[in-house]
């Protein structure tokens, strides 16, 4: 039994509560929070679990096997940094820290310590992500061209972090995942502000790849619609991800181009693929349910997640590069 502490019971905290207290391997202990109105609904909901407004509450308690850090990005570094140091693994929300330099602290200090890092890459435990992970390692799309990311809605503002920092992080770590055996080179990103003069709210990211892949997010707070959708292009098919469609949120297109050599290009000889579009089945079992067991999986057999502190640094550098990026108007950062 993997005995817990969760720190924050904000927008996030209590699905990471539920999941965590519906698993048979993991005890919720306790939970800090600084409003005493958050913690009461923990009282009433929970009631075995204990409560406090301090910190050190979980950070000091020896009995804790692990810490759930679910609390803005300007706190994940203090707060895991201590985690670690009193011997605790720590599950942390996205993005994992503040600096690439923060983070590449924590995972040396783990690393001393032998203790488990684990960054809330939630999106990679969806059906939808893990099929497609298994349409990508299968080559079913063949050699890829491109990858077309559009994560939109109207809000939610945040007070501490642009949109850069608030939504791409999900997509981001969902192309890591993907293209695990693919690096990014650069990043070019261009964004603008118009609530809050300090923080973008619109925002357009580019990531090159040596191989000519190239990879491009838009994420948006002023959207009047929410849009949550990926497409992935190669040269054999073509796929769609769309994560607001209920019951088809992934289409394999068999569609695209063919040309015999560069003289039929040039010409403009181009033949163009029709095919079948496949719908495959997808795994609705709630992502953070699988996460709360592979975290328990990693914690007991002493393996590195595939969304372990190494992962969430990669998925900070790219921020990093695309802050910089944007401060220079849309200049190439390299990685």
């Amino acid at each position: 039994m993997i005995k817990t502490g969760v720190i924050g019971y904000g927008y996030w905290g209590p699905n990471i509560v539920r999941n965590f207290s519906a698993n048979s391997d993991i005890s919720v202990e306790k939970v800090c929070d600084l409003s005493e109105k958050r913690l009461n609904e923990v009282k009433l909901r929970y009631p075995r679990i204990k409560t406090n407004t301090d910190c050190d509450f979980i950070l000091k308690d020896s009995k804790l096997d692990a810490v759930a850090i679910v609390t803005p990005v300007f706190t994940h570094y203090e707060l895991a940094k201590k985690a670690l140091q009193n011997n605790k693994h720590i599950f942390v929300e996205k993005p994992f820290t503040a600096t690439s330099e923060q983070g590449q602290e924590l995972i040396e200090l783990a690393e001393k310590k032998e203790l488990q890092i684990m960054v809330d890459h939630t999106f990679i435990f969806t059906g939808a992500v893990r099929k497609m992970k298994e349409v990508l390692d299968n080559d079913t799309l063949g050699d890829l061209y491109y990858y077309d990311s559009v994560r939109v809605n109207l809000g939610l503002f945040q007070h501490d972090i642009n949109v850069i920092w608030d939504l791409a992080p999900h997509d981001i770590s969902i192309m890591d995942f993907l293209l695990d055996n693919e690096k990014p080179v650069s990043v070019n990103a261009v964004g603008t502000t118009h609530v809050n003069k300090r923080l973008e709210d619109v925002a357009y990211l580019t990531i090159n790849f040596d191989n000519g892949f190239i990879a491009h997010f838009h994420v948006n707070w002023l959207s009047p619609v929410k849009v949550r959708k990926t497409l992935v292009a190669g040269d054999k098919k073509m796929l769609i991800w769309d994560d607001l469609e209920e019951d088809e949120k992934i289409r394999i297109y068999d569609k695209g181009i063919e040309v015999k050599n560069e003289e039929d290009v040039y010409n403009l000889l181009v033949q163009y693929r029709e095919g079948e579009i496949n719908i495959p089945t997808i795994d609705k079992t709630e992502a953070l349910e699988l996460e709360a067991d592979y975290f328990v999986n990693c914690i007991k057999s002493n393996k590195k997640p595939v969304n372990d502190g190494e992962a969430g640094l990669r998925v900070v550098k790219v921020l990093e590069a695309s802050d910089e990026s944007v401060k220079n108007n849309g200049k190439e950062i390299k990685l």
